[in-house]
């Protein structure tokens, strides 16, 4: 993951507090190029739905660029990086990365990358790019 695109979530967790953001991420194939910010439809402390005009605009911006969204992110203002039963339900997409940054009370943000296997998340390594 390019370490702008993964300052940016971190940033947009941090501005959107204590409500969740959620954003998408560009790339190709398991390599994010971009953070793309959408806003949550849901405005909720414990949960995200991506506006769906934003997802539009994610996909048109991730085209002109020649890229794809290859997944979402959204954030955990008061609870750990892990993904929850809901997190894990609603993953719509298998192939997409689904990035989880949670802010915590202290130190810095944890965050951890996920996709979908088997009803279940796998924990993906985090590779920040340059």
């Amino acid at each position: 993951m390019r370490a702008a695109a993964l300052d940016e979530v971190v940033a947009h967790a941090r501005e959107e507090a204590p409500r969740e953001c959620c954003g998408l991420l560009l790339g190709v194939a398991n390599r994010v190029e971009s953070a793309f910010r959408a806003r949550n439809a849901l405005d909720s402390f414990t949960s995200y739905l991506v506006e769906p005009e934003d997802h539009f605009a994610a996909i048109r911006a991730a085209r002109s660029r020649r890229l794809a969204v290859i997944g979402a992110y959204h954030s955990h203002p008061a609870a750990p990086a892990d993904a929850s039963p809901r997190d894990i339900a609603e993953a719509a997409y298998p192939d997409f990365i689904y990035l989880i940054v949670a802010l915590g009370s202290a130190g810095p943000p944890d965050v951890r990358a996920y996709q979908p296997e088997g009803g279940n998340f796998r924990v993906l390594e985090l590779v920040r790019l340059t």
